[in-house]
């Protein structure tokens, strides 16, 4: 036989377990929090675009073939700054403790489509050093380039520079904080629904009748240890009687 749930029994179980819930999601707020103030360290980036295009010193007239050729080409460029050969003299110009591999993954180049506009970033723990790793990682793919494809046709946009009040990028604590809490509740519920689905006790007269599968005879009241105790002394058997009538005590299915 299938068995269902309604909502009204789905409201009843989150009820019970509210208390849990709620705890699971303060916790993991907390912990999310405590993480991306006091353990995670701020990065932050800085960006310098330079521009491809044809080179002035062959032809002073605009050729839309030459533009679209300089758009194809900038694929090339990219994998070019990326490149060993570029990276080890950067780190070698700025000093740096890491490898060329290493400066690789803090460098990212972005291009919009049919755009002659490349943009350079550069991502450190320190602000200052990435706009110079973004500045020298260009700069020294200038100097480069026309011994490595014998063109010129790179020129600076815009230089990377160190905003008076630079903002991080990693970590982002109100975002972590709130995937938090969906995490929290998300576990919070299946928890929930976890315990009720492994409780298999008995509790009512209708769990005697669907687990047992039978009848109810009928029910004696529960007293309780302090309704058995009045002022220190011992209570007879007709007080403890009368006072389980009338104090509404719980009640053991038989």
């Amino acid at each position: 036989m299938e068995e269902t749930i309604s909502l009204k029994e789905i409201f009843e179980v989150l009820k019970k377990r509210l208390l849990l819930i709620v705890l699971l999601i303060v916790g993991a707020a907390g912990i999310s929090a405590v993480i991306s103030f006091f353990i995670l360290t701020p990065t932050y980036q800085s960006s310098t675009q330079f521009i491809v295009n044809q080179d002035t010193s062959e032809s002073e007239s605009v050729d839309l073939n030459q533009i679209r050729s300089n758009v194809e080409i900038i694929n090339t460029y990219n994998d070019i700054i990326t490149s060993n050969r570029i990276l080890d003299q950067v780190v070698e110009e700025m000093n740096l403790t890491i490898s060329a591999g290493a400066l690789g993954g803090k460098i990212s180049l972005n291009t919009s489509q049919n755009s002659q506009v490349v943009t350079l970033t550069a991502t450190d723990y320190d602000p200052a050093v990435a706009a110079d790793i973004a500045n020298t990682t260009v700069e020294i793919f200038q100097e480069e380039l026309p011994g490595l494809m014998n063109v010129n046709n790179v020129n600076v946009l815009s230089e990377a520079v160190v905003p008076a009040n630079p903002q991080p990028v990693n970590p982002k604590p109100m975002l972590n904080i709130a995937i938090a809490i969906v995490i929290g509740a998300m576990v919070g519920v299946g928890l929930a629904f976890l315990f009720e689905y492994l409780d298999n006790t008995i509790k009512t007269e209708q769990d005697v009748e669907d687990k047992l599968e039978l009848p109810i005879l009928g029910v004696v009241s529960h007293i309780e240890e302090k309704d058995m105790m009045s002022l220190g002394q011992p209570v007879s058997i007709n007080q403890k009687a009368e006072r389980g009538s009338v104090s509404g005590q719980k009640k053991k299915t038989v």
